[in-house]
């Protein structure tokens, strides 16, 4: 089986929030699908491990946020990169709450859900959540983020080493002219400050 043709499935971006023993936490999924209509229940995955999972299995209650395009990766990391159990990712955060009082994502989202769990499935690396949604509501006009825009436009891309950048000119670290060209004559002199080849330094693509 070819693993990278269910990278074509379409995802989205979402805040999962929820709040039990009188502690809240959320994370960023990217599951969460309408699966009936009358009445409206939908369908989220998270990990099993996951903090915000093992709080929602007790409480049964959370919301979950459609994040917008505007949302940053810094947002993002914040939420989705360390866990709960570490970090207190609410405590200096004011987010809005449902009447639940379960937390939502109060900037760069789309809407917000609040939902209780119907039913649940274990499947090993994640549970799956079946809930009804008891609340909807509009948050702001942006375009929902899908997951391969987050990939595509908001996840930092990995430096490229040196090694495999193109050579396009060369600096020199005097005066900062630039010699346009991917190898600097070894006897080439800079025309406005008269240093040396040894004082320039390469201009990447």
């Amino acid at each position: 089986m070819d693993n990278k043709a269910l990278f074509k499935l379409p995802y989205g971006v979402f805040l999962l929030a929820t709040k039990a023993d009188g502690k809240a936490n959320a994370c960023i999924t990217n599951t969460c699908i309408q699966v009936a209509s009358n009445p409206v229940r939908i369908a989220i995955s998270s990990i099993s491990t996951n903090y915000t999972c093992e709080l929602l299995r007790k409480s049964g209650k959370f919301t979950i946020s459609l994040l917008d395009t505007n949302c940053s990766f810094d947002t993002i990391k914040y939420f989705g990169m360390q866990s709960g159990r570490d970090v207190d990712k609410l405590a200096d955060i004011p987010l809005p709450e449902d009447e639940n009082g379960i937390p939502y994502m109060g900037w760069n989202a789309c809407c917000v859900l609040s939902a209780e769990v119907v039913d649940s499935i274990d499947l090993g690396s994640h549970f799956l959540f079946i809930a009804e949604v008891k609340d909807a509501k509009i948050l702001g006009d942006g375009e929902p983020m899908t997951y391969t825009y987050y990939q595509e436009n908001v996840k930092p891309k990995p430096a490229v080493p040196a090694a495999e950048k193109k050579i396009t000119g060369w600096r020199c670290k005097i005066c900062g002219h630039i010699y346009k060209g991917e190898t600097l004559p070894a006897d080439y002199i800079c025309p406005l400050c008269g240093h040396g080849a040894d004082d320039f330094e390469p201009v990447y693509d």
